[in-house]
């Protein structure tokens, strides 16, 4: 008996022991093995993830836990000294984050490193003539030209400018689209790099590009653009396709438009070359291909040449780190063709979800690739927009999930070190938990996901988005002493 009360107390003390050790160590374990179920299901649910960001996370874990291997000994030693106290260890996950709002008041930094961009806007709102460029990349947050639409309109209507910009050949979210209607043949292959780390792809700018094996004499491979619902979109005007380079010189297009129908020639002898569709505007056109093998088809411009034109690449699941992978020769010339004066990067979306709150990975990933932008748009403004705030279940109460601040903190910090401008989202629609508070007003302003905005919360988010934009350009000019009454005196006086 007394045999038996000793085994049976070993036995107790080993798994209280075992349990202690675990508690202890888990903070030293990739957090996402304790994910609750509803983050992990948020976070993956019709979501495909870039490789690029799955490599880094699994790199950034497989450190950890080299880490882990060295200070083991130390820490079992420490939590076996603890195994029988009172104070037992009490882990970052069992309480929603809590920031330290310290430095974070302010939703606009740095918005001076913009500068070259707001020129550019004054010397348009000055003239009234020539055009500013911005190509706003983002993910799902963007798709279907939610909120990129508003920020579009808004700049439109303060700086003139008609037309959507640039549209890849496919589109994940086509159908939901009403700045332009858009449709493709089922022959068309996308290739996305989101899928591939291959650099040596022929990317275009907005990370895809499009192939089709068929396309023969006998068959055509289509595509379709009409006209959007608003007034600044409704026509089409100046149809221009963008391919990309291939030793295929039969291919051809017969181009049917609303005013005739006529074929051209490809010639995809250059990196990236252009056809001008048509020379006039029109509120429909259709494109149909034939042998067009092995030519790689980036997607068709439509603006009017004037005023403000911003570019919608957005890829859902991207986080941000495959715009690393873009050829800088091929960039370059897309800027000789497309003069780009802002580049907006909103991501963050992709990046929680992990059941982690440290992000110095990504903070020095994106910081690569920023500089990578730097190189491939030479002189080009950049403005980091955050995440939004994001709301995970804690016990029965949905509040900021515990990731957001550290990860808007490390854009913040990327954002300003690379010379970029930056925009807390998250502090911009109210901070801690301003989500939940979206999702519940009526009417809602956020999706049940807790997660992505509807178009009604997209509509407010873009001018929230426009105002501190406009706020920093109107800061330059008031700091650069610019009035429209100085500038025409002293071009009066050069006269």
């Amino acid at each position: 008996m007394v045999l038996k009360e000793s085994h049976f107390r070993e036995a107790f003390s080993l798994i209280i022991l075992s349990t202690v050790i675990f508690i202890g160590l888990k903070e030293l374990f990739p957090k996402e093995l304790f994910a609750n179920k509803l983050h992990a299901k948020q976070s993956t649910k019709g979501v495909v993830v870039d490789s690029l960001l799955l490599e880094a996370i699994e790199n950034s874990q497989s450190s950890k836990l080299d880490t882990m291997s060295r200070e083991t000994a130390e820490s079992i030693n420490a939590i076996i000294d603890q195994s029988f106290s009172d104070d037992l260890v009490q882990t970052a996950d069992s309480l929603p984050f809590q920031a330290i709002q310290s430095g974070m008041q302010d939703s606009n930094y740095a918005m001076n490193n913009l500068a070259p961009f707001f020129e550019q806007l004054h010397n348009l709102e000055r003239s009234k003539n020539g055009n500013v460029r911005i190509a706003y990349f983002g993910d799902s947050q963007t798709d279907g030209d939610i909120l990129v639409s508003d920020i579009r309109t808004l700049f439109q209507d303060k700086f003139g400018g008609k037309g959507v910009g640039f549209v890849p050949i496919t589109s994940e979210s086509a159908s939901s689209r009403t700045t332009i209607i858009h449709q493709f043949s089922p022959l068309w292959k996308s290739n996305s790099f989101l899928k591939s780390k291959d650099s040596s792809k022929p990317y275009g700018i907005a990370g895809n590009f499009s192939t089709t094996d068929s396309g023969d004499s006998t068959t055509s491979v289509w595509l379709r653009f009409k006209g959007g619902l608003q007034k600044s979109n409704a026509t089409l005007d100046n149809p221009t396709l963008f391919y990309g380079n291939s030793t295929n010189l039969s291919g051809k297009i017969r181009i049917n438009s609303e005013v005739d129908t006529i074929v051209k020639e490809l010639s995809p002898t250059s990196l990236v070359n252009t056809l001008e569709l048509t020379k006039n505007s029109s509120k429909k056109i259709e494109l149909n291909f034939t042998n067009v093998d092995s030519i790689p088809f980036y997607g068709c411009n439509f603006d009017d040449g004037l005023g403000v034109h911003i570019d919608n690449f957005s890829t859902r699941g991207n986080s941000g780190l495959p715009l690393g992978i873009l050829n800088t020769e091929i960039m370059r010339v897309f800027q000789e063709k497309l003069s780009y004066d802002l580049l907006i990067l909103q991501y963050g979306t992709n990046v929680l979800g992990y059941g982690t709150n440290e992000y110095g990975w990504y903070k020095k990933r994106m910081s690569r690739v920023i500089e990578h932008l730097h190189n491939c748009f030479p002189g080009v403004a950049i403005l980091v927009i955050s995440t939004a705030d994001k709301s995970s279940k804690y016990g029965t109460e949905m509040k900021t999930d515990s990731a957001v601040v550290p990860l808007v903190t490390a854009q913040r910090d990327f954002a300003i070190a690379t010379g970029c401008g930056f925009i807390s989202l998250y502090n911009l629609m109210g901070g801690d938990s301003s989500m939940v508070k979206w999702v519940n007003e009526n009417p809602s302003k956020a999706n049940k996901d807790y997660t992505h905005f509807n178009k009604r919360g997209a509509k407010e988010i873009a001018k929230m988005l426009f105002d501190e934009i406009d706020k920093g350009y109107n800061e330059y000019m008031t700091k650069n002493n610019r009035s429209f009454s100085s500038i025409f005196n002293s071009a009066h006086d050069r006269k």
